[in-house]
């Protein structure tokens, strides 16, 4: 039985702590290492992880310790691990750390490296137009992503598929990948192999400002941005209510959209597509918001105005006073 130290934060974590858990003819848990406590929502109460409402739900131990610190390195030590298995952790680990578990630190990452080493994987695959992805295991070095490979298995990005939705279906997917990795892994029955040497795309971290909506581009690419930034950090523009300074001004997300099929829609829709949109013209019907891009118009399903709660677009639309010159930037 290998006795493992689980390492995560997120809710992306979580599936993988759970299927080790309960494997326990092959694993023992022995502790959870995962970030502190932070400030969350509008009143900032301090909120554990959820890998840390998982672990404590599950008996096991919560470490909660920064790896920087001089302790650190005994702490782990006395958990009794003899790997660490790392799941979206957030901090970089260094070589002293590296070297404290006798079996090594596994790290599963949402991609098939070395492709798409970095923060944002799966959202860069989908903002890139990737029609394949998956998920990779292996053992964790000083350098970003760049480790030995033990083991990778894929899956088709869907045509509508946000990150938000990808990441959890790899999430599920990358549990078994995990602990069928590190039980052959244990056994000796898996040797790591080096990543191919090469330049690679790097999934840089998405910031609330690359989420800013563009219309001067295709309505692919803007399709690929507004799915790639769902849920997180959320796509968003600036919606005008009116041509000029005659309205109002204020911030529009976008959760769900699609490029327009015309053949869906009725005829006061048609005739909205068959006339066209200037990139970020809105345009609403009884049952349709469009806006306008490069090329062909979306169509906007579900939005969240600022101070609104989400809704259907065609409801908001409704109630928002948008005039004839209304546009998005």
């Amino acid at each position: 039985m290998l006795r493992v130290l689980f390492v995560g934060t997120p809710e992306v974590a979580v599936p993988s702590l759970h299927m080790l858990a309960a494997d326990k003819d092959h694993f023992e848990v022995v502790a959870a290492l995962t970030r502190p406590d932070a400030p969350t929502g509008r009143g900032r109460k301090l909120q554990p992880s959820p890998v840390k409402q998982a672990a404590l739900e599950l008996g096991i131990p919560v470490i909660e310790s920064d790896p920087k610190e001089e302790c650190f390195i005994s702490e782990l030590k006395a958990t009794g691990a003899q790997a660490a298995a790392i799941v979206a952790y957030g901090k970089i680990l260094k070589q002293p750390v590296l070297d404290a578990l006798p079996m090594g630190w596994y790290n599963l990452h949402f991609s098939l490296l070395p492709q798409w080493r970095g923060a944002a994987p799966v959202q860069r695959a989908i903002w890139a137009g990737d029609t394949l992805t998956g998920a990779t295991v292996f053992r964790l070095t000083a350098g970003m992503d760049c480790g030995p490979i033990l083991a990778q298995s894929t899956v088709q990005i869907g045509a509508h598929e946000t990150s938000g939705e990808l990441l959890t279906r790899l999430a599920d997917d990358g549990a078994h990948l995990l602990a069928a990795s590190l039980e052959a892994m244990a056994s000796g029955q898996i040797i790591p192999q080096e990543q191919p040497q090469g330049a690679y795309e790097v999934a840089q971290k998405i910031t609330v400002e690359d989420a800013r909506m563009r219309f001067d581009v295709p309505a692919f690419a803007l399709d690929r941005q507004i799915r790639a930034c769902t849920p997180h950090p959320g796509a968003w523009c600036m919606l005008h209510t009116a041509a000029g300074d005659e309205g109002e001004t204020l911030k529009l997300h976008v959760l769900e959209e699609t490029p327009v099929s015309v053949d869906e829609l009725d005829a006061a829709g048609r005739q909205v597509v068959e006339e066209g949109l200037a990139p970020g013209q809105l345009r609403a019907t009884k049952h349709h918001v469009f806006v306008g891009t490069a090329t062909q118009p979306l169509e906007l399903l579900t939005v969240k105005a600022q101070g609104r709660k989400q809704m259907r677009a065609a409801d908001w639309a409704r109630g928002a006073r948008l005039e004839s010159g209304a546009y998005c930037d």
